[in-house]
């Protein structure tokens, strides 16, 4: 619908990124706008470079499109930060075709600074690689020096960027179905296209209620800043009062990983489905391994996801805290 794309426009323009309306592909949700990137740019056996933790879908949309993910990996100790032009570098070969980063990060809560953007924008320029870039928690920044980060603004690499966007997580419109895609480069508009047109467009009404949510008050993401700002730090607070759970503060979007004193975090949380309660209650987190490509990384790591009101957390981390020393003691005899 022209009043979605012209929605999103005005939307891009207050953070200094200016689109014609052929930039902008409406599509279902992030997660399409992801699978159709993929499916147009790879294939068989091309590679995308993407820095580990990540996302797990992202290994379901490049496998889909017969690629294979280079992992760039990171370390907890370090911040789980990436932006190392000589490791990122390292990594490109003849079969590489991309570049795939989350900003702010899901699961660890990076955001890239202006310098570690521009550095990353400059090795894809150089080695005429895409830049896909998933930017659908770009509001959420809780240092204000980090501003709303958007790729969109180095107008130097329009060939090689692709941004990828959702109301689903920007609006906190869990079930919202309506994402984008936008990139200047036509050839890959173009590719996009067909396969969009192998399937029926977002309904009608997704795309009316999305224009609106575009045009929100900027005020809502204040508060929403606000609001997760304060849960983010109340769970900081709890795990690290936790002996032994190691965890970084996330600067950005609403997930954190963190390590635990536990021998495997899948079997941790599979015990605490079928074996604890604390007056009725247990605790679900996210195990940290699927999170990453390269095998045996992750196995004590949990990644958490602050999205419940604080009473909640508090509660969750009690329970966690309690779970971990019965875990210990019980099970791996402590």
């Amino acid at each position: 619908m022209p009043a979605l794309i012209d929605a999103i426009r005005r939307y891009y323009g207050t953070i200094g990124v200016e689109l014609e309306p052929d930039d902008v592909l409406i599509t279902t949700g992030g997660s399409e706008a992801l699978l159709l990137t993929c499916l147009s740019i790879l294939d068989p056996y091309t590679e995308v470079i993407v820095p580990e933790p990540y996302y797990p879908n992202y290994t379901t949309f490049v496998h889909a499109a017969g690629g294979r993910i280079r992992a760039l990996p990171t370390r907890a100790e370090e911040g789980y930060r990436y932006a190392d032009r000589k490791r990122i570098e390292s990594l490109i070969t003849k079969n590489t075709r991309a570049i795939l980063i989350t900003n702010p990060g899901n699961p660890t809560g990076v955001v890239l600074t202006e310098e570690e953007m521009r550095m990353i924008a400059d090795i894809a320029k150089k080695h005429d690689l895409f830049l896909i870039c998933d930017e659908v928690y770009r509001e959420f920044c809780y240092d204000d020096k980090f501003g709303v980060p958007s790729m969109g603004k180095f107008r130097d690499i329009d060939n090689n960027l692709v941004i990828v966007d959702s109301v689903s997580k920007r609006f906190s419109a869990c079930g919202a179905r309506v994402g984008c895609v936008v990139t200047k480069n036509r050839e890959l508009q173009q590719a996009l296209l067909k396969f969009c047109q192998s399937r029926l467009s977002v309904a009608t009404i997704d795309q009316i209620g999305a224009a609106a949510l575009y045009g929100v008050d900027p005020g809502f993401f204040r508060e929403c800043k606000a609001e997760y700002r304060q849960r983010r730090d109340l769970v900081v607070s709890r795990l690290r009062q936790i002996p032994g759970v190691q965890v970084e503060e996330p600067m950005g979007a609403f997930y954190l990983m963190a390590s635990l004193p536990v021998d495997d975090a899948d079997k941790f949380q599979k015990w605490l489905l079928e074996s604890y309660d604390d007056h009725g209650d247990t605790v679900m987190f996210a195990p940290g391994a699927p999170f990453y490509e390269t095998p045996g990384m992750g196995i004590n790591e949990v990644r958490i996801a602050y999205v419940r009101e604080c009473a909640e957390l508090e509660r969750a981390m009690e329970l966690l805290a309690g779970g971990i020393a019965r875990y210990r003691s019980e099970v791996m005899g402590e």
